[in-house]
């Protein structure tokens, strides 16, 4: 193991509060914090009204540590966040008229994502399970995003699928390989996992 994984692992196990509850929450806006930051990681891509982003991991990454009903609720906080005026969304974008655009079917897809990639939580979840839990996470938010596509385009389901899924694909595939690799490489004391 090198210096710097130790030095991670000693650091992500510190337990600088003692109340259980006040680490889950502290956690939790950690996770909100860094999924606003992933936001502003955002690629424009001509054929798209969806940039490309960092989200999606921070998503995964919110469920797997946090739990299901905890990452849920991180995710549902910064959603509720960025809807109350908050510049968490791409690019800084904020409030309610945010989440009807077309991004917001992934954003209100985002807590019910963390929630199913919260199941890779457990320390018995294999590589194999908690791949399988992050691709059908990532399958909530494309359910949501291209759902909400469809009713704001009118366009066909295909030309849809073609502007909300398949120009992210590769890059979400790396996301949940990026989430595997963490998740089964830095443990965070006193959150269970």
């Amino acid at each position: 193991m090198t210096t710097l994984a130790q030095a991670l692992r000693q650091w992500a196990g510190a337990e600088v509060v003692k109340d259980a509850r006040m680490r889950v929450a502290l956690w939790m806006a950690a996770f909100v914090l860094a999924t606003a930051l992933g936001a502003q990681v955002a690629v424009k891509l001509p054929w798209t009204p969806v940039p490309m982003t960092l989200q999606p991991l921070f998503v995964l990454l919110a469920g797997a540590y946090l739990g299901p009903r905890a990452g849920a609720g991180a995710m549902a906080a910064y959603v509720t966040l960025g809807a109350a005026g908050a510049p968490v969304f791409a690019n800084g974008g904020f409030g309610v008229g945010w989440l009807l655009g077309p991004t917001g079917g992934y954003l209100l897809a985002a807590p019910a994502a963390a929630y199913v990639a919260g199941f890779a939580r457990r320390a018995t979840a294999g590589w194999l399970r908690a791949f399988a839990l992050f691709c059908a996470s990532v399958a909530v938010l494309y359910v949501g995003g291209v759902g909400h596509l469809i009713l704001l385009s009118g366009v066909s389901p295909a030309q849809v699928w073609t502007m909300g899924v398949v120009p992210f694909l590769l890059g979400d595939l790396t996301k949940i390989l990026v989430a595997l690799v963490l998740v089964r490489g830095v443990r965070i004391r006193g959150l269970g996992t």
